[in-house]
């Protein structure tokens, strides 16, 4: 697909500032933020950026191709769009949006279970492409039927959560009404009023909601009770007993998302796990926690020729994808920028940040003489000590 974007904005963080300045603050800050001190979401960028790339401009050079084998399926970019919950909160219809722009450009969309679009509508804009991420519900019933919807609308992925044994201590949001169960302050209502175009689309496209569990939930239920009947529905604490049933309920490939040690890496292998995701929820879990990319470096150096290895957290341009894969990720996810590119341009977000991500890693690729994405580590600068 052609790379097209608006020059207005070329960056991501043109578009977090866009975004900042079009939707309502509680809106923003629930995708901006992370736990606690926001230490571990700063980290994150922070020190992925210290990753050095060597170039060598003298080597006869063919050309590059980001086209990237991942599950069978072969990619046009190493970078697909992570899982968001209640993304149609921060700009109506963004899982649709996203997940066309995916398509198009023939990269992963990752679907989450508490995300605003249902597991069948996703799968009929991909055309049965689509990822899908698994919040662990309590009932084994409601994962079965869960899991079996996936199936049927025939996503070839299905990515455990692992890092949500609790809900993450958010000051900002639990100020803002959106800690579990939500409400509406006043405060909220006159930030809505200040955002029009963003009132405006919301009522047109309607209040957001878990469509994903909309037959599961009962009717008429109220913003208090739907709270205590999320926290009651699901139980995000795994152990090897459910990942296991998971396995073998699940005939496609399997991925566990969150995984930071070398424990749950050799865990995740002996239980026949596809893939991992290194994250640490992109700094909304453990502000005590190390970076994703110091995560990364301890996982591929035992296990990067054992299991698919990917990362996610942190990661807000085309260098950063490039410093990732250097580093030994074999794939990269991205949440916020794309919800950025969404927040900012609506329907054509999508496409626009995919194409600033697509556009700046070929400038890295070109600019370094790195020819295939495979071929990245041979670029990395290694530290020495002091």
């Amino acid at each position: 697909m052609k790379l097209i974007y608006n020059s207005n904005f070329p960056s991501i963080e043109d578009l977090r500032e866009k975004a900042k300045k079009r939707i309502p603050r509680f809106a923003f800050e629930y995708l901006d933020g992370g736990c606690n001190e926001e230490v571990n979401l700063q980290k994150n960028t922070a020190e992925i950026r210290e990753v050095e790339l060597l170039p060598e401009y003298l080597k006869n050079y063919a050309g590059i191709n980001m086209k990237t084998e991942l599950f069978g399926h072969t990619y046009d970019a190493p970078f697909g769009i992570a899982p968001i919950g209640l993304q149609g909160l921060i700009w109506p219809n963004a899982p649709e949006i996203l997940a066309k722009a995916a398509f198009e450009h023939n990269i992963p969309f990752t679907l989450s279970t508490v995300s605003t679009s249902s597991i069948e509508r996703i799968g009929e804009i991909t055309e049965g492409r689509a990822w899908f991420q698994l919040y662990h519900p309590a009932e084994n019933s409601l994962r079965d039927q869960i899991i079996k919807r996936v199936e049927a609308a025939q996503y070839p992925v299905l990515v455990i959560l692992s890092d949500v044994p609790s809900f993450g201590y958010r000051s900002k949001e639990i100020k803002n009404g959106l800690a579990m169960p939500p409400r509406m302050t006043l405060n909220n209502m006159l930030q809505i009023m200040g955002k029009p175009n963003w009132a405006i689309k919301t009522l047109i496209h309607g209040q957001p909601s878990f469509q994903v569990l909309k037959p599961y939930i009962p009717k008429r239920m109220n913003m208090h009770h739907l709270g205590l009947f999320m926290n009651k529905t699901f139980d995000g604490r795994l152990n090897q007993e459910k990942v296991a049933a998971i396995r073998n309920l699940w005939k496609g490939k399997l991925v566990l998302k969150g995984i930071v040690s070398e424990a749950d890496t050799e865990t995740a292998i002996k239980l026949g796990i596809d893939g991992i995701i290194v994250s640490n929820h992109g700094g909304r879990q453990l502000d005590a926690g190390e970076s994703s990319i110091h995560s990364l470096n301890r996982v591929v150096k035992i296990y990067g020729d054992k299991i698919k290895i990917m990362l996610d957290s942190g990661l807000r341009s085309g260098p950063d994808i490039a410093r990732a894969l250097a580093s030994g990720a074999q794939f990269t996810f991205l949440g916020r920028s794309f919800m950025y590119g969404v927040a900012a341009l609506g329907k054509e977000g999508g496409n626009h940040t995919i194409s600033i991500l697509k556009t700046q890693l070929q400038q890295v690729m070109q600019q370094i003489c790195c020819e295939r994405v495979e071929d990245f580590s041979n670029f990395l600068v290694t530290k020495r000590s002091s």
